[in-house]
């Protein structure tokens, strides 16, 4: 059942790019992340520096907070995927900024944390 989330945070349409990261992640400032939501659902494409081309899943959750899947394919051509549990704030410009805790299913299954900022 798709539900209108309780939480005002809208995140469609919006682009995001990563302005720190700790851990094995792939990316890197270059790397361009487009959301698109409808309800509770949100989508979104990713790509630049080490990464080809990626998407995600994920559901707000009734806090706004995004319970996230992702996969891609690195510049290497290989197939990589994980989950994230991101935590949106409001900058006092109106953009948004996403602290995020993630964690690969595949290859070793390291974790570690990202911003990313609204652009």
């Amino acid at each position: 059942m798709i539900k209108k989330p309780k939480n005002p945070i809208w995140y469609g349409g919006r682009l995001f790019r990563p302005v720190t990261t700790n851990g094995a992640s792939e990316t890197t400032s270059e790397t361009i992340f487009k959301y698109e939501q409808k309800f509770d659902l949100v989508t979104g494409t990713y790509s630049g520096g080490e990464i080809e081309f990626g998407q995600l899943i994920a559901t707000i959750q009734p806090n706004g907070n995004l319970d996230m899947r992702y996969q891609h394919r690195n510049k290497s051509g290989e197939l990589m995927t994980g989950h994230c549990h991101s935590v949106p704030e409001i900058m006092p410009d109106g953009k948004m900024r996403l602290h995020e805790t993630w964690q690969w299913t595949c290859q070793d299954n390291s974790h570690g944390t990202s911003i990313l900022e609204e652009i």
